[in-house]
């Protein structure tokens, strides 16, 4: 039998631990915001005055990513004069972790002092009036991952048993988004995000049934994430660079990068703008 309460004491220390090693590596800086990059998104980084970094694999508990365009590394720094920590990178399910590895970098952001979590991901494009390059601000989201970071005993010191979901992703900072890719000139999508476990890419039949249930984007990270953000109170503000279209047009992760590194000058330039204002 699961000693239960065991079980979360061993979560939460170990959650204190990562948060530790966090603190110690963070330059002085408690970050507000919490901003984690998807595949080729790496150019928020270089929008930040950056205080100090530190790898994945200095953390106690968290792996280093193995896909590539994810550099593997916590930054701390600055957008303006808000404090934030940026994951350049994170790691999936499909890489054969746990949701709990999911949790347990989100918390350990939440101890430090993260209130708000912005989160990216390079996503396919399955509503058919969308172009590879576009942003879609994601209004909701659809697990299709089939599992949840909250699966286990309930980690009280952060939140409820069972969390509601409704305006997960935060109205009023997708608000102020949509008012500072106008301000910039940067036109958005705005619609659902499907997240699924991946790695392989879809069916033509999956993403029939996708558009079917109301997703307009799909993809292989994000949904865990904002499940633990939303968990522990945390505000949320997401993101979809959309890099192909429909099931049959993507012929890999290169492909993929492509499409972000073309487009990720102009997400990171809106990000940036929002963080300033966070």
């Amino acid at each position: 039998m699961i000693d239960m309460k065991a079980e979360a004491k061993a979560r939460f220390d170990a959650t204190v631990a990562a948060a530790d090693a966090l603190r110690a590596a963070s330059g002085g800086v408690t970050p507000r915001v919490l901003v984690i990059l998807g595949s080729g998104l790496d150019g928020v980084v270089g929008e930040t005055r950056v205080v100090s970094t530190l790898s994945f694999a200095d953390v106690p508990g968290f792996p280093p990513p193995t896909v590539e365009g994810h550099a593997g590394r916590f930054v701390f720094g600055y957008a303006g004069e808000t404090p934030i920590l940026i994951m350049q990178g994170r790691v999936h399910l499909y890489e054969g972790h746990s949701p709990e590895v999911v949790a347990l970098y989100m918390r350990a952001a939440r101890l430090l002092g993260a209130s708000t979590l912005v989160v990216t991901n390079a996503a396919g494009g399955v509503n058919p009036a969308y172009q590879p390059g576009e942003i879609m601000l994601i209004e909701d989201h659809i697990n299709l991952t089939f599992t949840s970071p909250l699966v286990g005993p309930n980690a009280d010191e952060f939140g409820p048993r069972f969390p509601a979901m409704v305006g997960a992703y935060t109205p009023e900072l997708r608000e102020r988004a949509r008012a500072i890719a106008t301000d910039l000139g940067i036109p958005i999508r705005e619609g659902v995000y499907a997240g699924l476990l991946g790695p392989a890419y879809e069916t033509p039949a999956e993403v029939a049934m996708i558009q079917t249930l109301g997703a307009d984007a799909v993809g292989m990270s994000t949904v865990p994430e904002v499940i633990v953000a939303v968990h522990a109170g945390m505000r949320v503000l997401g993101f979809s660079l959309v890099t192909n279209v429909a099931a049959g047009s993507v012929h890999g992760h290169e492909e993929v990068l492509a499409a972000s590194a073309a487009a990720a000058p102009t997400l990171a330039r809106l990000v940036a703008g929002i963080l300033t204002t966070l």
